[in-house]
């Protein structure tokens, strides 16, 4: 059975956090993950507000809006507020650039399903 490769977008992610998981240093590696959490409970709580008339569709919404999810990621906000607190600014601002590059990852993520991209050759 063959398998359908992962997307452009999907591979250049997963591999990003994984870098960054495997050789960067702890705080780095929270930052790296931070929007994973943070972005998909933004969008649970915005697709909440429309709805959807899809069962399985809704219950993924349900998943990502609820109280539980979001207790998760004040968690990891709070952990990540409270490991940069600690931090000098070079080692805040490489937490910065993780999250900002994840950040535009998990946009790229969404808008390569919203487009079905695939790999051009």
């Amino acid at each position: 059975m063959a398998r359908t490769p992962l997307a452009p977008a999907n591979l250049a992610y997963t591999s990003y956090l994984l870098a960054v998981a495997y050789a960067a240093p702890y705080h780095e590696a929270i930052a790296a993950l931070l929007p994973c959490y943070w972005i998909y409970w933004e969008a649970g709580k915005e697709l909440e507000r429309a709805g959807s008339p899809d069962p399985l569709y809704a219950r993924w919404i349900a998943t990502y809006a609820s109280s539980e999810f979001g207790a998760i990621v004040r968690g990891v906000l709070d952990a990540t507020d409270r490991i940069a607190a600690g931090l000098q600014a070079p080692e805040r601002e490489a937490m910065r650039r993780h999250f900002v590059a994840t950040s535009r990852y998990e946009w790229m993520f969404w808008e390569m399903g919203w487009r079905r991209e695939a790999w051009p050759v």
